[in-house]
């Protein structure tokens, strides 16, 4: 009984995590890739950061990683056990690996909007150290999206980080609609991390682009 309690608790949190993820994403084209060059990046670009409303990344805090920065205000964190998700069977095991681990990368924590009044995450992903770039990383991140296309990559600093950044469009076949996203790359000590922010829409992912530009200009890479 304590093993099928488990079950239907991991259910809903996938379930959740699926409900969050308002399209499905899978694989990319890369367009554009000179550092600064931009079609359409002009939005992520001039968005102001939002209000601070606190941090995550540090120890104690709600999302413990190799990096730390500024939640954007009434935003909630909450980290991802992708490693109990791992220990899923049957169906439960291919809707994890689906919805935890894209590429080079697996989900570590989640930000909800809901609480500030918009649909949408601003999700953390991290993976194992390497010898990959932070583009290469923040590529494969995007290629393993279903749907993304007109992808354009550009170099991004932040204080003492550097690091890499996309922004794409993702199309959903069941809706025929397609959707503007942003991510962002860095590598670290402790291996690299991606930033993603979605959202429901092109509008409602525009409306939360200070959230994100929040998080880009308060990065910092956490001690080894």
């Amino acid at each position: 009984m304590r093993n099928v309690g488990k079950g239907l608790a991991l259910a809903a949190v996938l379930t959740g995590l699926l409900t969050g993820c308002a399209a499905a994403e899978g694989d990319a084209d890369t367009a554009a890739r000179t550092p600064g060059a931009s079609a359409g990046a002009s939005a992520g670009a001039t968005a102001k950061a939002a209000a601070r409303g606190g941090s995550v990344g540090a120890s104690g805090s709600a999302c413990e990683l190799p990096v730390t920065f500024d939640v954007a205000e009434f935003w909630k964190a909450k980290a991802v056990d992708a490693e109990e998700a791992s220990t899923a069977t049957g169906d439960l095991a291919g809707l994890a690996d689906a919805l935890l681990r894209q590429g080079p990368v697996t989900m570590a924590c989640e930000i909800d909007a809901k609480p500030a009044g918009k649909i949408g995450f601003l999700r953390v992903w991290t993976g194992e150290p390497g010898d990959a770039d932070a583009r290469t990383v923040l590529k494969g991140f995007v290629t393993a999206e279903k749907g993304a296309s007109k992808a354009v990559y550009r170099t991004f600093s932040s204080g003492d980080v550097t690091g890499a950044e996309v922004e794409y469009v993702t199309t959903s076949e069941l809706l025929e609609e397609t959707k503007t996203e942003h991510a962002l790359a860095v590598t670290t000590p402790r291996g690299p991390v991606v930033l993603h922010l979605g959202g429901m829409d092109t509008q409602e992912h525009e409306a939360m682009l200070p959230a994100y530009e929040l998080a880009k200009s308060t990065l910092h890479v956490n001690a080894a």
